[in-house]
């Protein structure tokens, strides 16, 4: 589902996952520094859109997530997460309950996948899933952003800004009056910024929460059981992940970004030395330059220089080794 904004002046598509939507609107550090000032948006109309009603949904919703959410206040944002029986991440969701319905907000193309696990696990419980996203779009205002939000939008409050679910037939409205518009490219340079992992972007079919920082933040350790917790309880008490997230700051004197999946080595070893990571994403920043998000091996020191092919990247810890 195309957005109507890529009609917008200046308007480039972006790509993969994220198609759907403008990558950028002709100026993507003026877009980034928009967003970090407060203002502008930046249109997620292409994620999918789920919400769960029903007098049941927190308590039965607290069985299947990593999150504790049987008595999330009304208002209050949260992220969750869905695991494998093994303790690998299946589904990133971003959520809020506004008193009568939790409203989540998930990877573009994953909601369908997310509702048919939901749907097995309804048993008893008094709770309908519904696919919301062909009736309603994800729109983020930044922190400190003023713009109106139109009455009875659902609102997602988080430190980094709000996320609305704003009816889709409003968006082009909803566009005009709260502009200037900012593509997903400002978007992930400051999600990168921010250390922030991205479903499909820092997991594969075998990343455990402990090694993006998604304990504490989407993974509470004190709530009751839930699919994967024994591996979630193992590494937190007895042992350490694999990998570590880490943060790079890549050399500025590159044209090209490393793309994601570009082998990691450590630089005292050459180019021909042993794989220790890889780069997950990378992009440039209107102020720090050329950044990037990876996982390497956990032992990997955290002062060694690091060479993402020919490019030198210097790390900062995100996740302890």
């Amino acid at each position: 589902m195309k957005s109507p904004l890529l009609s917008l002046p200046g308007a480039v598509p972006a790509e993969g996952v994220d198609e759907s939507v403008a990558a950028h609107y002709g100026d993507l550090f003026r877009e980034q520094r928009a967003l970090a000032d407060g203002t502008g948006f930046v249109d997620l109309s292409h994620r999918g859109v789920v919400a769960v009603t029903g007098a049941d949904r927190l308590s039965w919703l607290h069985l299947l997530l990593t999150q504790h959410v049987s008595d999330l206040p009304a208002g209050l944002a949260t992220e969750a997460l869905i695991l494998s029986a093994h303790g690998h991440i299946e589904h990133a969701l971003y959520l809020v309950d506004d008193g009568t319905t939790v409203w989540i907000h998930v990877e573009p193309g994953t909601q369908e996948a997310l509702i048919a696990y939901l749907e097995s696990m309804k048993f008893f419980y008094r709770v309908e899933v519904a696919d919301r996203s062909d009736e309603f779009a994800v729109v983020f205002l930044p922190a400190g952003s003023i713009a109106e939000v139109p009455e009875g939008v659902v609102v997602r409050e988080t430190p980094y800004g709000r996320d609305l679910f704003l009816p889709r037939a409003e968006l082009e409205s909803f566009a005009a009056k709260a502009g200037p518009a900012a593509g997903i490219l400002a978007y992930e340079a400051l999600r990168v910024e921010h250390h922030q992992p991205r479903l499909g972007f820092e997991t594969d079919h075998r990343t455990i929460p402990h090694e993006l920082g998604w304990i504490g933040t989407a993974v509470h350790l004190q709530k009751g059981c839930y699919r994967g917790q024994e591996t979630v309880a193992r590494v937190q008490n007895l042992g350490k992940p694999p990998r570590r997230l880490v943060f790079l700051h890549l050399d500025g004197s590159e044209v090209h970004l490393p793309a994601a999946g570009t082998e990691l080595r450590v630089a005292d070893e050459g180019p021909d030395g042993r794989k220790i990571g890889f780069i997950t994403t990378a992009v440039r920043h209107h102020e720090l330059g050329p950044i990037a998000l990876a996982l390497v091996k956990r032992n990997v020191p955290v002062d060694a220089r690091l060479l993402a092919d020919a490019t030198a990247a210097a790390q900062e810890v995100v996740v302890e080794p």
